[in-house]
Parts: structure tokens; C-alpha cells; sequence
């Protein structure tokens, strides 16, 4: 008896991922993400041994301008999407959604998290957070609603420039690396092990969290989420 294919990530526009099927299903597992997400984005400013690329500038931005992380994260959320449109990108509800509860559930996770006081604690801090995020990473990406904007700025330009997706994702996160740096964001060995091991372990998360759309593509188009 011959197995199943496996569930693929289907590249669809807007209106065809809402189309698609199993939406109620989705959508949970959209904001299951998402917040698993922001609770880990949370605990990795509570370890204190380094954020990711884009969490190094969104902390930098928050410690000059009093603004809460959440709030910078939906801010720049939004910048972001405003350089979708001369890459022609087309956001997703989970594009939306991921640019509005992240920030939200980020500033719910440093108000319940509480700060890791020596470095057992903060590494068992940052490796819990890694997981974490690996998962919400997989469930997100695996709910099949879109890329998150900064995702979809990184496939936006593989797409309109023809540079590779690698290239892309190594430019963008270098110079908001740099900023954010400048701007007093945590760079440390945390971000390194992040930027390393990130990747292989969203890509395993979604080996499970991948749903399966029992409908065709209506149609396709660029911008397929990343992981």
C-alpha cells in the first residue's frame, strides 16, 4: 500500500490561503505560534546572553525611546510592510496577525518571565526560549497564512532582484544587527547559537506542525513563508 505524500508548503496568494481549507485549524495554530513566539522573544531578553538579529535592533530602539519592546516590535512590524510594495509583496493574514500579537504577547512575556540571575539560569533561559521559538516557528510557518513581514522582505527581494534567499537573509540581518548594536541592543553568544541552530530546528518542528491543505492552489504567487 502506498503511503501519502507528506503536507507541503503550498504558495498561495492572500485570498486563496483563506480559500484553502481548514481555517478554524489554522488559525489556532496561527496564534498558538505567534504567541509562543513572543513569550520566547521574551525570555531570551531575560537570559541575557544575546537576542536575535532583528530582537538586537528592536531592544536598542526600545532603550532610546522608552518604548515598550512590543510596542517597537508592531512598529517596526508595520515599516516593514510599507517595503513590501515596491517588491510587489502581498501580506497575509498571518502577516497581520504576526506584526500586531507578537509585539503583544512579547510584552505579556517580560511581565510574567522573570529575569535569569547566573549563568546556569540563563542559559537554561535562552535554550528553553530557543525551542520555544523553534516550535512557534513551525506552527506559524506550518499553519500555511502567510510569511511574517520580515520573512516576506527577504523573499520579496530573492524575487525581485534574483539574489539568493541565503544572501537576502544575511544582508538584511547583518545591518539590523549592526544598528541595533549601535543602539545598545544584547549582542552576545546567544546570538550566535541562535543564528546557527534557529533554522534546523524550525525545520524540524515543521516536519509536525505542517497542515495539510485538502484543496488545491487556486492560484500562486511569490512570498511563500520561510523558515
Amino acid at each position: 500500500m502506498t503511503k501519502p505524500a507528506p503536507p507541503e508548503l503550498a504558495n498561495l496568494t492572500p485570498l486563496a490561503q483563506l480559500r484553502a481549507g481548514r481555517l478554524p485549524l489554522r488559525l489556532a495554530q496561527l496564534f498558538l505560534g505567534l504567541t509562543l513566539f513572543g513569550l520566547a522573544m521574551a525570555g531570551f531578553v531575560r537570559a541575557g546572553v544575546g537576542l536575535a538579529p532583528w530582537d538586537v535592533l528592536h531592544y536598542g530602539v526600545m532603550l532610546r525611546t522608552g518604548l515598550s519592546l512590543g510596542t517597537v516590535v508592531v512598529i517596526f512590524g508595520f515599516i516593514v510592510l510599507l517595503l513590501w510594495i515596491p517588491l510587489r509583496q502581498m501580506p497575509g493574514l498571518g502577516t497581520i496577525a504576526n506584526v500586531v500579537w507578537l509585539g503583544i504577547t512579547a510584552d505579556i512575556g517580560l511581565a510574567i518571565i522573570p529575569q535569569a540571575e547566573g549563568l546556569w539560569a540563563q542559559v537554561s533561559m535562552f535554550a528553553a526560549a530557543l525551542v520555544i521559538n523553534a516550535l512557534g516557528g513551525g506552527l506559524y510557518i506550518g499553519s500555511q497564512l502567510g510569511p511574517g513581514p520580515r520573512d516576506g522582505l527577504m523573499t520579496g527581494l530573492h524575487s525581485r532582484t534574483g539574489i539568493s534567499l541565503r544572501v537576502a537573509r544575511t544582508g538584511v540581518e547583518v545591518f539590523v544587527l549592526g544598528v541595533g548594536w549601535l543602539l545598545g541592543g544584547i549582542v552576545g553568544l546567544g546570538t550566535v547559537v541562535f543564528a546557527v541552530a534557529i533554522g534546523p530546528l524550525t525545520q524540524l518542528f515543521l516536519r509536525f506542525c505542517l497542515i495539510g491543505l485538502p484543496s488545491p492552489a487556486p492560484a500562486e504567487a511569490p512570498g511563500a513563508p520561510v523558515s
